[in-house]
């Protein structure tokens, strides 16, 4: 599985510093920019763009770095003549259709954030700030990119640091406003990154930049992740800054878990990250906890389990289990607070190994009268053949049949042997 991973902890993130750095990850990045150049033909008012990748010096590594020139006769355009250029661009450029969706939410992520900080509707924004040409350079040429670079494989993952904002204040066509941006500050808002002030007295991060990182729904992540590195690519802005190398450096790798080897087991492809939630509870009645395992049921969680324990002081307690996906492990915690009204949750992520499982529709025959059941089948993958683990009968659907036919569970059971024969026959025949 590849993989791409965003530094942004000595640089904050704008979108010319990751196109710069992006385009020495493709084989053909001149191509790209010779593409971009024609931009021009699709906005009106510019009549030259040039742009070049070129090598500079910062805190004395060499790095990529955008130069841009452009002569345009306007100073601001209408959401609707940038997003039609977008469009017009997409299409006669070959994007894939996965790519072309990326590039119009990042757009719209753009329009939407403006729209809010000025309190109007989107098709009635003037854009000041964003309204040049490289705005549409930066998400093209990014877009572009990651295009070439299996980006918007479903399969590939994208990694993030936490992302540096700058501080003090900055000049705008609306005056001087506190960093970040208002339109940076509401993507910040809508988005899930984890962000820091400083370390410096500048702006880190531009609108651009954020939106471009925001809708590739990157995972935060200390570079801890076990990865064989292909590449490692910096660039740098426009300014430079004394004592802050504003660098940009993504790593673009392969996660070890998936790195194809001769003695590669079958099972290795089926790990994934899982993260525990654990929490102790001495003053909650088995009623609270017979509720809240109802209340968690409809939450995102994988599994769960109440086990008795005895506390410190020899109190009788239970100690809640849950495991659930890294993601979602916050949203969780904060609704184990509000239920339970605990004052601490341990939390640690582990790796598991999750076979395959389907779902499939089937009938039984009980006392000349048919019954609907669903069974589930887990199996692995083992090379070019499926070995099938289990095929077991959904509990639910037991409980309904057995309340309608008023026989035992274990009655109906004896009753969907052939089916479960059946299925396990079928799930190994296919490939």
């Amino acid at each position: 599985m590849k993989s791409l991973y965003i530094d942004t902890a000595n640089s904050g993130i704008s979108g010319d510093m990751l196109l710069a750095s992006l385009l020495s990850l493709v084989s053909d990045s001149n191509e790209i920019i010779a593409d971009l150049k024609e931009l021009k033909h699709f906005l009106k008012g510019v009549s030259h763009i040039e742009l070049e990748l070129t090598k500079v010096k910062r805190m004395g590594v060499v790095v990529n770095q955008l130069k841009l020139a452009i002569k345009e006769s306007k100073n601001h355009r209408t959401s609707n003549a940038l997003y039609n250029a977008l469009e017009r661009f997409l299409l006669e450029k070959n994007f894939s259709e996965p790519a072309k969706i990326y590039a119009k939410k990042v757009l719209n992520t753009l329009f939407e954030a403006e729209a809010e900080v000025h309190g109007d509707l989107v098709e009635n924004i003037h854009l000041h700030e964003l309204s040049s040409v490289d705005t549409l350079i930066d998400i093209l040429g990014v877009t572009k990119a990651l295009d070439k670079l299996g980006g918007f494989n479903e399969s590939f993952e994208y990694y993030y640091s936490k992302v540096p904002l700058g501080g003090g204040s900055i000049k705008t066509a609306h005056g001087i406003l506190p960093v970040p941006a208002p339109a940076t500050a509401k993507i910040l808002e809508l988005s899930e990154l984890v962000v820091f002030g400083g370390p410096i007295e500048k702006e880190l991060v531009t609108p651009t930049g954020v939106a471009l990182l925001v809708n590739l729904k990157p995972k935060f992540a200390r570079f801890t992740n076990q990865m064989k590195i292909l590449r490692v690519t910096y660039s740098t802005g426009q300014k430079e800054f004394k004592n802050f190398s504003n660098v940009l450096r993504l790593i673009y790798g392969e996660s070890e878990e998936t790195i194809s080897t001769p003695n590669m087991h079958p099972l290795q492809k089926y790990v994934e990250d899982v993260t525990v939630l654990e929490t102790d509870v001495d003053d909650v009645s088995g009623e609270m906890l017979g509720n809240f395992i109802n209340t968690m049921e409809n939450e995102k969680i994988l599994d769960i389990q109440v086990l008795p324990s005895i506390t410190k002081k020899n109190r009788p307690s239970h100690v809640i289990k849950i495991l659930c996906h890294p993601e979602n492990s916050f949203e969780i915690m904060h609704k184990i607070i509000n239920e339970l009204s605990t004052l601490g949750i341990r939390f640690y992520t582990i790796k598991r190994v999750c076979v395959d499982r389907k779902f499939e529709k089937s009938k039984i025959d009980i006392n000349s009268k048919t019954y609907e059941l669903n069974f589930k089948i887990s199996y692995v993958k083992m090379n070019d053949e499926i070995n099938v683990i289990n095929v077991k009968p959904e509990f639910e659907d037991l409980k309904r049949i057995s309340k309608e036919s008023t026989l035992s569970i274990k009655d109906i059971l004896f009753y969907c042997q052939s089916e479960i024969k059946k299925h396990f026959e079928s799930s190994k025949k296919t490939k």
